[in-house]
């Protein structure tokens, strides 16, 4: 699985209609209208988030890793 960034991440979202409602520290947390989840990305610089938290963002957000 291709390694992403938070920062990488959260233009992905934002591609995909997320919007971003707050900043809390290091975390942007996303929200999307008619869905109850959000999203939270942690954003450490350029440093790639884990796959375990990476494939359940991606899960969330409804992208197929094999789309990346």
């Amino acid at each position: 699985m291709k390694q992403l960034s938070g920062k990488h991440l959260c233009q992905l979202a934002e591609q995909e209609g997320w919007e971003l409602k707050r900043i809390n520290g290091s975390h942007y947390i996303y929200g999307k209208e008619g869905k109850v989840e959000r999203l939270s990305i942690p954003v450490h610089g350029n440093t790639p988030l884990k796959i375990g938290l990476l494939k359940s963002l991606l899960k969330i957000m409804g992208i197929d890793e094999s789309s990346l």
